[in-house]
């Protein structure tokens, strides 16, 4: 039996394929390693026994609550696991909170201040990338590597932010915003000079997205279900139009004389034409 989910029935199954990329980039897609290292290569091997093993990189269980939508947490959330307070007492249940702190961020593409709850990492990550709005759009990640003759260089590979590692709803929101201002060049309107200061230092990042893409990033499952049900929403039609437009119908396929010059009027007609009737209306009175 096929396995039924909200993407195969229902208002889901008829959403775009641009929300379901960001879907799926933002559900589905494993984030960066933050509560723990991240190990490269397929084999490893241990120094004391010299025995080879698998590299297993087993993300740690963590807990997302709601406050983490109204903040900027950086990748980090709640650990829970176990603590030991001794060598003969017994583990007990404990959770690792991240440290939340008050501070205020600025985007310089919506020319905008926010007081917001942010940790010490997504701090840091402003930092490195010099700025709210490269940190949004994009992070610089390093690796190092070992050459033969033992010096170590380091390299710079920058990647786009994808959504799993913003994962709050307020960053993607305002994601969402940037992208917008860039795309349809509304930032600085009244400053023709900082407009094209500011959009030549951030077009680079449109290029990872098309415009129906931004269109629809950011958004939660029920905002695009109502985005898509008021895109495609029809007026509603009165059921005495409908019905004689059948009769209509019907009687010219029966070859009736009276029906050969009829025509199905509008709802538009129908109301201009009570308008006429109406001794109230504007257009009776002139």
């Amino acid at each position: 039996m096929p396995h039924i989910s909200r993407w195969s029935k229902g208002i889901g199954a008829e959403l775009p394929k641009e929300y379901k990329k960001f879907w799926k980039e933002w559900k589905l897609q494993q984030p960066a390693a933050v509560h723990y290292i991240k190990k490269e290569g397929i084999f490893e091997r241990n120094e004391e026994t010299e025995e080879i093993h698998l590299v297993q990189n087993v993300p740690l269980p963590l807990i997302y609550p709601k406050e983490i939508d109204d903040g900027i947490w950086g990748g980090e959330a709640i650990v829970q696991g176990f603590k030991k307070k001794g060598r003969f007492k017994r583990r007990v249940p404990h959770f690792w909170i991240p440290n939340l702190n008050k501070s205020v961020v600025y985007s310089e593409v919506l020319d905008t201040y926010m007081r917001v709850v942010i940790t010490q990492r997504a701090l840091r990550l402003i930092h490195e990338n010099y700025g709210f709005d490269h940190y949004l759009l994009k992070w610089r990640n390093y690796t190092y590597c070992n050459i033969i003759d033992r010096y170590i260089k380091f390299f710079s590979l920058i990647t786009y932010t994808p959504a799993c590692d913003l994962r709050s709803l307020l960053t993607l929101k305002l994601k969402r915003q940037i992208l917008i201002a860039l795309a349809d060049k509304t930032l600085y309107l009244n400053d023709p000079k900082k407009h094209t200061e500011v959009y030549a230092k951030y077009e680079q990042y449109l290029s990872a997205y098309t415009r129906e893409e931004i269109e629809w990033y950011g958004l939660t499952y029920k905002e695009a279900c109502k985005k898509w049900m008021k895109l495609n929403e029809k007026p509603p039609q009165p059921l005495k139009i409908q019905y004689r437009s059948e009769l209509i119908a019907k009687l010219k396929e029966n070859k009736i004389k009276e029906a050969e010059n009829v025509n199905v009027v509008s709802p538009g007609e129908m109301s201009s034409w009570l308008n006429k009737l109406n001794p109230f209306s504007k257009s009776s009175k002139t």
